[in-house]
């Protein structure tokens, strides 16, 4: 099987996980490509994710590896012979391959928990939003390319009520407006009616609460079928880093935690959105 030219994120993240297995049982790749009867070269690109991996090899190595963890292992079989194909894989070559990136890793996610301080989340944003947002980019997008965006960044939001979400979102968010006051209404409207779907919960940290350092927290935390296959997601001055380092997913998760601590409980935080919904549509003077 040819190395592939474009792994995706889930298959990088199988080699990764094999690769922290071999190193924990201090095995070095040359030992396990013997054990194999393969190559050194064809162990770097299983646990580079550029190689395929069977679920029979897989449950190989992690005998071999003495790995007990039968959940983690079950997981890994099943992220590396999963052959599904999502309707992202629409955008594949039309869009940067981070975009089909998140919509599977959120698609595959047993939970999503996510922090907003500067704009509302991608999967809580209308279509006049997220327009408003991707026209904003500079250099400036081809018309063409803003509507592709748009139209992925829409069909993300199926995942809503097929799994459990929460949103911490700060009053900065819901008060800055990304186009008009118009926009902004509906926006906020759109929060208010998604945060009644089963399983959706926002939640608000207005301007005037104690203990809120985390102006910078913006992240998206994406829970794997195992706590060890979690994924964080950041996204830096000119890209959007996903994050699997387990010290640093733990860091992730005690953010969310104090974020979510100083937030107001759903009902304050439904309560608090209404009483800004009309700030956001009144006249200028």
């Amino acid at each position: 099987m040819p190395p592939r030219v474009r792994p995706t994120v889930r298959q990088v993240r199988v080699g990764t996980e094999l690769r922290r297995l071999r190193e924990a049982a201090g095995m070095t790749a040359r030992e396990v490509a013997q054990f194999l009867g393969s190559t050194s070269a064809q162990m770097s690109h299983i646990e580079a994710g550029i190689g395929g991996v069977s679920g029979e090899r897989v449950r190989m190595l992690a005998a071999h590896y003495a790995c007990t963890d039968t959940e983690l292992i079950d997981a890994l079989v099943e992220m590396a012979t999963d052959r599904t194909r999502g309707w992202w894989e629409d955008y594949r070559d039309v869009l940067p391959p981070v975009f089909c990136d998140l919509a599977e890793l959120q698609d595959r996610a047993v939970s999503l928990q996510e922090i907003a301080t500067a704009h509302v989340p991608g999967l809580l944003q209308t279509e006049e939003y997220s327009r408003a947002v991707f026209t904003y980019w500079r250099p400036e997008l081809p018309e063409r390319d803003i509507e592709l965006r748009v139209e992925h960044r829409l069909r993300r939001r199926e995942v809503l009520g097929a799994v459990p979400y929460q949103a911490v979102l700060h009053e900065a968010v819901l008060r800055t407006r990304a186009a008009d006051r118009r926009i902004a209404r509906a926006q906020l409207d759109a929060v208010l009616e998604l945060s009644d779907k089963p399983g959706v919960t926002v939640r608000v940290i207005p301007f005037d609460v104690d203990g809120f350092a985390g102006a910078s927290a913006e992240l998206l935390y994406m829970g794997g079928r195992v706590t060890a296959l979690d994924t964080g997601q950041r996204d830096t001055a000119h890209d959007t880093a996903f994050v699997d380092a387990p010290a640093q997913l733990l860091a992730m998760r005690t953010l969310f935690r104090k974020v979510e601590a100083v937030a107001l409980d759903p009902s304050r935080s439904r309560s608090y959105l209404h009483r800004i919904a009309p700030s956001a549509s009144a006249r200028d003077h």
